[in-house]
């Protein structure tokens, strides 16, 4: 005896319910995409014109420096939001159809050698504004004599340098960007890497954003405690002391928001290498064993 297996046929209306259904999120997903990028974009604008004012208003060098820091960390912040957000959502407008609109890959690349420099560049001069601040609360004389504003534009335009550097290597290399699996953005092959060079590019991306976080966070734990004991000890001096608890407190908001927004992806992109690369080694070592046995 043979049995017929039948398959049920799907009905107009549940048919017309999911495709309204995935119209609806495919809406919402550009909604959400238009909003953020619109209110990143406003948010920076007002902190920068705030910013430029107080550093015109502001001549003190120690301030100064700071504000010139703090600015560019705003102002890297801004076209971030503002061009990745811009491709974002003539991505979800094009209906995610990456063959139609970008056969060449361009702008992929571009999606992603933005998406990685407005991603290590907060973060690195984010490290740079803690670093400054720890030499200026710790080493006060040093600070006033030896680093000048021309010194923080040169250190402000190699960290943005290396940030665009590290963006590039990929290209230099000959590689491109992928699409990731919600076809929504671009950044380095994360999915069934199985040649050194691409993990090494996402392992360099991990390790460069977590040493930054790290030295934000010694050097605000090293600033913070030296505050405290002065103003345990001495009374004087109290206005530069408010000044400098007023750049900490800015500095562990960013510290906090950057540890929020990145370390998971982080912690998940060097974790999971790790685990791989000691298996490895541990599959290595077993294969000699064996050898060594059978010898």
């Amino acid at each position: 005896m043979s049995t017929n297996s039948s398959i049920q046929p799907v009905s107009p209306e549940s048919e017309l319910l999911s495709n309204t259904t995935c119209q609806l999120e495919e809406d919402l997903s550009i909604s959400f995409s238009i909003i953020f990028m619109t209110v990143g974009i406003l948010s920076n604008s007002l902190a920068i014109a705030i910013l430029m004012k107080a550093y015109q208003r502001f001549r003190q060098k120690y301030k100064s420096s700071f504000l010139l820091l703090a600015s560019a960390l705003v102002i890297t912040d801004f076209f971030g939001h503002l061009i990745n957000g811009t491709i974002a959502v003539f991505v979800y407008a094009s209906d995610k159809d990456w063959i139609y609109f970008d056969k060449s890959n361009i702008l992929c690349s571009i999606f992603g050698i933005c998406m990685v420099f407005s991603g290590l560049c907060p973060l690195f001069l984010g490290s740079l504004m803690a670093i400054e601040r720890c030499i200026g609360v710790t080493k006060p004389i040093f600070h006033s004599t030896k680093i000048t504003t021309k010194h923080v534009k040169m250190m402000l335009s190699g960290v943005c340098f290396f940030a665009v550097f590290v963006a590039l290597l990929p290209i230099l290399g000959h590689r491109d960007y992928k699409i990731q699996a919600s076809r929504t953005w671009c950044f380095y092959k994360t999915d069934e890497i199985k040649d050194w060079e691409d993990r090494f590019y996402l392992l360099l991306f991990a390790f460069l954003g977590l040493l930054a976080l790290g030295i934000s966070f010694v050097c605000n734990a090293i600033t913070g405690i030296s505050l405290l004991k002065v103003k345990f000890r001495s009374q004087q001096h109290r206005q530069g002391r408010s000044h400098h608890f007023e750049m900490v407190i800015q500095l562990l908001g960013i510290m906090c928001v950057s540890c929020i927004c990145w370390s998971p992806f982080l912690v998940r992109i060097y974790g999971f290498d790790i685990f791989f690369c000691l298996f490895q080694l541990i599959h290595i070592q077993y294969k000699v064993c064996c050898l060594f046995q059978r010898c």
